[in-house]
């Protein structure tokens, strides 16, 4: 009989392991998660858009420095009669003409202050966007990795509340065998009947974050029935190197959104500097080549007292001409004093943000720096939790088959064990995305720190 069932067990539970997350062949990594969502997430196809945007006005304006050149060509007929009377004689003139012109002239400038800020504007505008398209970037990372572990740590609980359900039913059936031969009392039958129940409720709970997770997940990178792979147990924590200081003055130097206030000073300076180029000459080289052609027609006079008739027809002409053109602004009233107040203001105002924007920034480095800590010592002690939890456990498990230890007490060494479990599976997964978090304060956040998360994760 044995030897016809073990086939059948090796097969169910093959199977098992094939349905099981941690050992699907199509279970997703972090990274490759991670560049899915690079081409669904709004928020940040929104910033590369932006940043494409901005490229293209920092070329328009590299334009002002390109020479204009158009052409213009003209084509027209007219006719003209007058007549005049004098005492000695009557005259009458006419003219009739088909003309053309054509026309070829350019334009280049030499020096032009505002044009030169305005140049500067729009590459230092350029360069803000893409700090922002990068800080948008390492969002994206941090939320997809939140998602990520979220979904490990719901399917976690539900297999330890599932184990624990599987558990609690055996110390069910236990009691009630034992209340049938009269060892116990309907207490114990009672007891684990409440636990019992109270797991079911636990489990549609845990079922229902479950599928939240996993629908979150989903929507963030664009595709379903996502299944992130598992961490590898037993699990060696990336190890936070440097002080909270340390940590900080990253911030000044790697941090974009510092970078993008530094700029946007830089922005603000400039426009300061173009109120008071408001007055700045400008020289530009200026020429034109022309054509006027007459393909046929002319003019008629004729003397009605005398008879004599007189025609003469058009010639064609050319025509060139090159200066240079110098505009001095002399005087524009109070708007060039009013605007220049104006932008010495934002300059100033700027300048307080970016100091602000730098102590907020180092003061969240270091909460998260000091979260990460203690998240390690959690992790430290939930370990030591769980063993002492499991030999609680076995102690009580022993204790009740001797009949030191009532059916309650093994209940309640279950459930501190399974939420032990479930607290360390959690602690775990929020020091990795701390982790990645710390590195986003600081700014350095890049694709290689998912790299090494994917390194941590079943094959």
């Amino acid at each position: 009989m044995p030897r016809t069932r073990a086939p059948f067990q090796r097969l169910l539970l093959c199977t098992l392991m094939g349905l099981a997350p941690g050992f699907s062949a199509q279970a997703q990594s972090l990274l490759e998660l991670y560049q899915a969502a690079q081409g669904y997430d709004a928020s940040y196809q929104s910033a590369q858009a932006r940043f494409d945007a901005t490229s293209a006005k920092s070329e328009q304006v590299q334009a002002l420095y390109a020479p204009v050149v158009s052409l213009q060509g003209t084509v027209k007929q007219d006719w003209q009669q007058s007549k005049s009377y004098t005492e000695t004689y009557d005259a009458t003139s006419e003219k009739y003409e088909t003309n053309g012109a054509l026309s070829l002239s350019f334009s280049q400038t030499i020096y032009n202050r505002l044009n030169e800020l305005s140049l500067t504007s729009a590459q230092r505008s350029a360069a803000l966007e893409e700090l922002t398209l990068v800080a948008a970037r390492q969002d994206l990372m941090v939320r997809v990795s939140s998602a990520y572990f979220d979904v490990l740590a719901a399917r976690d609980s539900l297999e330890f509340v599932r184990a624990q359900k599987a558990a609690v039913a055996e110390q069910l059936a236990a009691a009630k065998r034992n209340f049938e031969v009269g060892t116990t009392t309907i207490t114990d039958t009672r007891e684990a009947q409440a636990k019992f129940d109270l797991v079911i409720a636990q489990e549609i709970a845990a079922q229902n974050e479950l599928t939240v997770k996993n629908s979150l997940l989903d929507q963030l990178v664009g595709r379903s029935n996502l299944k992130p792979k598992s961490l590898r147990l037993p699990l060696q924590m990336p190890t936070v190197l440097g002080t909270d200081n340390e940590w900080a003055a990253l911030t000044e130097q790697y941090l974009p959104q510092i970078q993008s206030k530094r700029t946007e000073l830089e922005l603000a300076r400039i426009e300061t500097e173009k109120a008071r180029a408001d007055t700045s000459p400008t020289v530009s080289l200026t020429g034109s080549l022309g054509k006027g052609f007459y393909p046929f027609g002319g003019s008629n006079s004729s003397n009605d007292t005398t008879g004599v008739n007189t025609y003469t027809r058009n010639r064609d002409s050319q025509s060139a001409s090159m200066g240079v053109v110098v505009n001095i602004p002399l005087f524009t009233g109070t708007v060039r004093s009013a605007k220049l107040r104006e932008t010495l203001a934002l300059e100033d105002k700027t300048r307080n943000d970016l100091e602000a924007a730098k102590r907020n920034a180092q003061q969240a480095t270091r909460t998260v720096f000091f979260g990460l800590h203690s998240l390690a010592g959690q992790v430290k002690a939930f370990e030591a939790a769980e063993a002492s939890s499991q030999s609680a456990l076995d102690a009580n498990r022993l204790g009740y088959e001797v009949g030191v230890r009532i059916n309650i007490d093994v209940l309640n060494a279950q459930s501190q064990l399974y939420d032990t479990k479930a607290k360390l599976a959690k602690a775990r997964y929020d020091m990795l995305v701390n982790n990645l978090k710390l590195r986003q304060s600081a700014g350095t956040l890049a694709e290689s720190n998912l790299e090494e998360v994917d390194g941590l994760l079943l094959k």
